[in-house]
């Protein structure tokens, strides 16, 4: 990915955010003229639900993919699972720019590494 398109990705992203979070509560969100601020006034059962539901349909539509169904279903789905996280995070006080700076935090880690090591640390942990 070149640094124009990643630059548009994340300006997309915090646009996003931004919407997002003018919808919370504490910034006087409506539940009856938005979708996202009525996911936020039930509180994170709504929108955990939402994730829930997004990531199974991740699966299936990759599945679909797997078998000859539409690929671009598996993109559309992802959208949604990423919206609906996007929700959690603001609710959360995170933005997409926090997880992409875990996610540059990680690379060049192996993966196989970075769960070994979150083994050993939860391990430590539950020693303490």
């Amino acid at each position: 990915m070149n640094s124009d398109t990643r630059r548009n990705a994340e300006d997309a992203l915090a646009r996003l955010a931004a919407v997002i979070e003018s919808r919370l509560p504490a910034n006087g969100g409506d539940p009856d003229k938005s979708y996202v601020a009525r996911l936020l006034h039930r509180g994170p059962d709504a929108f955990l639900k939402k994730i829930g539901e997004e990531a199974t349909e991740v699966v299936m539509a990759a599945k679909d993919a797997d078998h000859g169904g539409d690929r671009t279903k598996l993109v559309n789905e992802v959208a949604d699972l990423w919206f609906h996280s996007m929700v959690a995070l603001a609710h959360y006080g995170f933005t997409p720019a926090d997880v992409i700076a875990e996610l540059e935090r990680r690379e060049g880690t192996s993966g196989i590494e970075e769960k070994a090591l979150r083994k050993a640390q939860d391990r430590e942990a539950s020693n303490d």
